[in-house]
């Protein structure tokens, strides 16, 4: 009997617990994240560089090399669309070593990796033999420095320049030789490249037209470094002038020859020796007023300000100054992704007619082109050196 009352009270206890007990709700089922936004879609564009990034003028291809890289990260930077799609810019850049059979090599290349357009190459011997392998590939190449005519006079649809050429800078520094340096006599030397001949034969035509006489006419090649035999002979002929066609890597050992040698004459050249490296080059042999040269391309005025801001932005990223041409890489690469997308397209084919058309403002000034594919009005900025820095004379069109 006592059994059964512990029974009943325990069955009573579990009852009321049981009664006494809330019904838990059930947990919430955690909210769905929401879907993540697709990624953009985008397309790869392979531009090509091809500079002298080896050898005595090594200095000049990674001067080029770098404005190229300068407009590419800005490019991707920007966030370009083409056809819908985000633009990734790809440099694919080579060296020729400023030697014709290695641009060869490097334009084969750069066709077989199937680039959307080419930015070079930087010297006139190298760049007009690989527009023919550029040509044949159907692949636009605008060339940020070559000066010799021929490369826009082979009848190609897709080549291009941003630079005044050879006919208009020897030309002009014949002209400034006679007319404002009052030189009488003249001798010209060259180093049998398309760019230092052609830059040379037309400095001597330049003179000869504005009353001048071309007394001695000599030849070098762009590896040598002993000039004193045909230092001597013009020495003998006692020019006002001493013109040379050629690069700094040559000019800098030859104007210490000519001070060891005691001649007197003012030193002339292209853009190929208007370059900051031409006093280390020189060392003590470059006085004051002394080497007068021509940059082919020129900024003045408001423009000024633009080339200003580049050089600044450009030894802040590379800590290096400007040697010539980087200022026109930059400037032609940006071009050629300016009709990529006004043409919503960076196959070569679609965007080539609207590169013929381009109206562009660069850092370098106003770039279009003629029917050639040569710039229009293309400047010239006259230069000399004073305490080692290049100082700039004028700007002519």
């Amino acid at each position: 009997m006592q059994m059964k009352m512990k029974l009943a009270v325990i069955s009573a206890a579990v009852i009321l617990a049981a009664c006494g007990k809330k019904e838990e709700a059930p947990a919430p089922a955690p909210a769905a994240a929401p879907a993540a936004a697709p990624a953009p879609e985008s397309v790869t564009i392979k531009i090509g560089h091809v500079g002298p990034t080896s050898g005595a003028i090594a200095h000049l291809g990674k001067d080029n090399e770098n404005g190229a890289r300068m407009a590419i990260d800005e490019l991707n930077a920007a966030g370009l669309k083409i056809d819908g799609k985000v633009a990734k810019f790809e440099l694919l850049a080579e060296d020729d070593a400023g030697d014709p059979k290695q641009g060869t090599a490097a334009a084969t290349k750069l066709v077989d990796a199937k680039v959307n357009g080419v930015i070079g190459h930087l010297n006139s011997g190298t760049t007009i033999p690989a527009s023919q392998i550029y040509d044949a590939a159907g692949i636009p190449q605008i060339s940020p420095s070559a000066t010799n005519p021929k490369y826009t006079r082979q009848g190609y649809k897709g080549v291009f320049r941003v630079v005044a050429d050879d006919v208009h800078l020897g030309g002009t520094l014949g002209k400034y030789a006679v007319e404002s340096l009052k030189a009488k006599t003249v001798a010209v030397i060259d180093d049998r490249t398309a760019y230092g001949q052609g830059v040379a034969d037309e400095f001597e035509k330049g003179v000869t037209a504005a009353g001048g006489k071309v007394v001695g006419r000599e030849f070098t090649n762009d590896k040598a470094t002993d000039f004193n035999a045909i230092l001597t002979t013009l020495k003998a002929k006692k020019p006002d002038v001493v013109f040379f066609g050629g690069m700094d890597a040559v000019a800098g050992p030859m104007l210490r020859q000519m001070k060891q040698l005691g001649i007197k004459a003012k030193f002339m050249g292209g853009d190929g020796i208007c370059s900051s490296e031409l006093p280390k080059l020189a060392g003590d042999a470059m006085a004051d007023d002394m080497v007068y040269c021509a940059e082919a391309g020129g900024v003045e005025g408001e423009e000024k300000a633009g080339m200003d801001k580049f050089r600044a932005d450009f030894k802040a990223k590379f800590n290096a100054d400007v040697q010539v041409y980087a200022p026109y890489v930059y400037d032609a690469t940006k071009v050629m992704a300016d009709a990529m997308v006004r043409a919503n397209s960076a196959d070569p084919a679609k965007y080539l007619e609207a590169l013929k058309q381009t109206n562009y403002k660069g850092v370098t000034g106003a770039i279009a082109f003629d029917e050639k594919g040569d710039i229009k009005n293309g400047a010239l900025t006259l230069m000399t050196y004073k305490a080692g820095a290049r100082t700039t004379l004028s700007v002519i069109r």
